[in-house]
């Protein structure tokens, strides 16, 4: 069995951290730990558990923070209001929501970042930030994902109940036995800040490229895990692989209940290349978009059990056996990533599912009845560059992280940031 379970005190959730995960001793399914101490805090150099204090100094206000920007424009004949949340990040992947008012958002350089009422913490919520020491050089990013690599601190979710579960789910890149790897974990919060790591679930397949890294929880409570096929395209057939998969778990990372294979417990779906966005409808329904292979991008309405063709099959063929795609690119490439439906107050988009691009540079607006896709609207085409993750917030605001400094894109001034969109004056 690939999974293994460990308490584990870090200071940055094996993310602070993450760089030295990365490169310290390790094998699949392996420990990795990081100053282990008795206590379950963070720990110093020394190892000795430390105190950490609130970054708010009292009470959250339960509300969102303020814009540190904003711009009235039109977007697919939609008069909105852009809202700059953050800039100046360092690669950002995934975003996600806590009740309590706080947004939360990775980067793949192995840190989890917060903006709270007053804005962008400086401080990462896991703590320390060792990631930046450990860096090639000064201001170049860790080796593991330079020139253009896809590994690294991915998916974030929160869990369904947080705070008041205070468990933060993360997937992320490992290397052991001269490989890559990736896990999923969970780190607990304590006073406001990552604390305790707990791993779920490793020895996934990972590499340079097709790394997968999207995480979602359900309206059924389970946890939804987007692995690619790390490069290896016969992963994707092989039940008894983790990679080119959907995977389905609990919360405390077991396998789901009602998971339909003996041979590979936690698979939901397989058969994919290269997953990097989940979205769940209004009714539970669960679409993915998933990178092809010269073009052939897809999104798919995934079933329990479904196998979607990879390597095998791609694109449409009507082949009995596999699950086509709703829609697929053809011989375009949009590279899409992070996916949402949006139920929000502007009503043109209501029960939208959009899906950030990253190639293609754009957000991409999909209108889905059942198994027919009837509209396809491509907007923000070359406006922000790279797009990697669309997330709608608890106000109804439809949230964008660009990616236009991870080797693939040309940065551009603020980069990289993420965006609000919400209705504009004239709306």
């Amino acid at each position: 069995m690939r999974r293994r379970r460990l308490l584990r005190a870090i200071g940055v959730a094996c993310l602070g951290g993450l760089a030295g995960c990365l490169r310290g001793p390790s094998r699949p399914g392996g420990d990795g730990t990081v100053n282990r101490t008795p206590g379950g805090g963070p720990a110093n150099a020394t190892g000795t558990p430390m105190e950490t204090p609130s970054p708010y100094g009292g009470e959250l206000a339960g509300e969102l923070s303020e814009p540190i920007d904003s711009v009235e424009t039109v977007i697919g004949g939609v008069r909105v209001r852009v809202d700059t949340m953050a800039e100046g990040l360092e690669v950002p992947w995934a975003v996600d929501f806590s009740k309590d008012g706080r947004i939360f958002f990775t980067e793949r350089v192995g840190r989890v970042r917060v903006i709270g009422p007053g804005g962008l913490l400086e401080r990462s919520y896991s703590t320390p930030p060792s990631v930046e020491a450990e860096a090639s050089r000064p201001g170049e990013p860790p080796t593991w994902w330079v020139k253009g690599g896809e590994g690294g601190l991915l998916g974030l979710a929160l869990h369904p109940e947080f705070p008041d579960e205070p468990w933060v789910y993360m997937h992320y890149t490992y290397s052991g036995d001269g490989a890559q790897f990736n896990r999923v974990s969970r780190i607990r919060e304590e006073k406001l800040m990552g604390g305790r790591e707990e791993v779920l679930l490793d020895g996934i397949p990972g590499g340079s490229y097709h790394d997968g890294g999207r995480i979602k929880f359900g309206q059924d409570g389970l946890l939804y895990i987007c692995t690619g096929d790390a490069g290896n395209g016969g992963n994707a057939q092989d039940l008894g692989s983790l990679g080119g998969k959907i995977l389905r778990m609990t919360p405390d990372g077991e396998p789901a209940p009602g998971n339909p294979f003996e041979e590979g417990p936690y698979v939901y779906s397989y058969g994919h290349r290269n997953p990097q966005g989940l979205a769940f409808s209004a009714d539970g329904e669960l679409f993915a978009t998933e990178h092809g292979e010269v073009g052939h991008d897809e999104v798919n309405l995934i079933e329990r059990g479904g196998n979607y063709g990879w390597q095998l099959h791609q694109g449409a063929p009507d082949v009995e056996g596999f699950v086509d795609p709703l829609i697929h690119s053809g011989t375009d490439t949009w590279a899409p990533s992070g996916a949402a439906f949006y139920y929000g107050p502007i009503d043109a988009w209501s029960g939208s599912l959009f899906f950030a691009a990253l190639r293609g540079e754009a957000l991409h607006r999909l209108v889905v009845d059942g198994r027919e896709v009837r509209k396809h609207e491509v907007l923000l085409k070359d406006r922000y560059g790279r797009l990697r993750d669309a997330v709608v917030g608890p106000e109804g605001g439809l949230y964008i992280l660009t990616s236009n400094r991870d080797g693939r894109g040309r940065s551009r001034r603020g980069d990289d940031r993420l965006f609000r969109i919400v209705p504009g004056g004239g709306s």
